[in-house]
């Protein structure tokens, strides 16, 4: 938002008689009109206010940081780089790394997940387990296999990944009371916003990841859809969103709610430390995938080709009767196994990322009273 800039307003004073001395309106450095009297007595009073005024665009340019002075203190360099623009690519960096270290547990979840409905009504009833997935990726497709459909998955995580984090910042400004806090009722708002913004914008990559990691027939991602507008047309892209956008909201407002809370009540000397944020990473992203992997599962067989659910209230009793309570869960220990790490990752990067950014900025604030106050002497 444009911060407001200082307005010079004149107004006449009662009692107050003009003399005949010379007045002079000349510019002062820094822009502002400055009114100077020659030969007389009377005096004038300029009040500005600063509230809503920028410190940087207040400060005078010539304090800020010279090159010389930015190699010395390389920590102020961020400062330079748009808040936004830092959090974004953090968020991005964070998730396709982690995406790309966890990509063969995410194979092996998928398909335990979608096994009984690729294998049939009459098989369908013994589910593969996950000794069995990963020694049948590796037998069928050797090393390899394990990352197929990472890319689509990468591709998709980093925007996922970078929009979910940063809108969750925004969200939470916009959730906060008056006096600035922010409620566990705002937080779970904030969260949950942010997970199905995330969601509907990069939706379509995740059916593609879908399809190329399950379907054996698929080589590049291109190939799977241009063959679902072939077959399927543009409505196959979001397949399944219905329940992805419930199942994502309360799953990243219980995980970033819960990881604020718990970090916000640690003692002050363990709230700045890496494992600190780990360990409330793990925790978060345990309770959140309890709470909501059922609708998960929900939204794999959704996705899948040739599927007989439509909606969610079909989905739930189908695959229940099918595969029993515990068919919910398929595919449950590699996602945790997957999740956990992973969330905990982009929680605690996204975290140090926020602090470095508040240490360079008050580094360069620092460097700039130091121009200042030598300039003054």
């Amino acid at each position: 938002m444009k911060k407001n800039r200082p307005v010079l307003v004149s107004m006449d004073i009662p009692g107050l008689e003009l003399s005949n001395s010379t007045n002079i309106i000349q510019p002062c450095q820094n822009g502002f009109p400055v009114h100077s009297v020659k030969n007389g007595c009377n005096f004038g009073c300029i009040s500005l206010s600063s509230e809503n005024l920028d410190e940087k665009t207040f400060n005078n340019n010539n304090n800020n940081p010279t090159a010389a002075q930015l190699i010395r203190n390389p920590l102020a360099m961020v400062a330079l780089v748009p808040k936004e623009a830092a959090l974004f690519a953090a968020g991005a960096i964070a998730g396709a790394a982690a995406k790309s270290v966890t990509a063969p547990l995410d194979r092996i979840k998928l398909l335990m997940q979608t096994h009984g409905l690729r294998a049939g009504q009459e098989a369908a009833k013994k589910g593969i387990g996950f000794i069995e997935a990963f020694t049948l990726i590796g037998k069928e497709e050797g090393i390899k296999g394990y990352w197929k459909g990472n890319l689509p998955q990468v591709i998709r995580i980093i925007p996922y990944s970078a929009v979910q984090l940063f809108a969750y910042e925004t969200y939470k400004k916009l959730f906060q009371g008056k006096d600035g806090e922010l409620s566990v009722i705002g937080r779970l708002a904030a969260g949950a916003c942010a997970g199905m913004t995330s969601t509907f914008v990069t939706y379509p990559l995740d059916v593609l990841r879908l399809r190329l990691a399950v379907d054996p027939g698929y080589k590049t991602m291109s190939e799977v859809a241009l063959n679902m507008l072939k077959e399927e047309g543009v409505a196959s892209f979001y397949n399944g969103l219905g329940p992805s956008l419930i199942g994502i909201a309360p799953y990243i407002a219980v995980n970033f709610c819960v990881f604020d809370l718990v970090k916000k009540s640690l003692p002050e000397k363990y709230q700045k430390r890496t494992e600190a944020s780990l360990v409330t990473g793990l925790l978060s992203a345990t309770i959140a995938t309890l709470m909501c992997y059922p609708l998960d599962t929900v939204r794999r067989q959704m996705q899948m080709k040739g599927t007989p659910y439509m909606t969610i209230f079909d989905a739930f009793p189908g695959i229940v009767a099918r595969d029993g309570v515990v068919g919910l869960y398929r595919g449950f220990v590699p996602n945790a196994l997957k999740t956990l790490p992973n969330s905990s990752i982009r929680l605690t990067t996204f975290d140090t990322v926020k602090r470095l950014i508040a240490r360079s900025e008050k580094e360069f604030q620092k460097i700039m009273d130091e121009n200042r106050r030598q300039k003054a002497e």
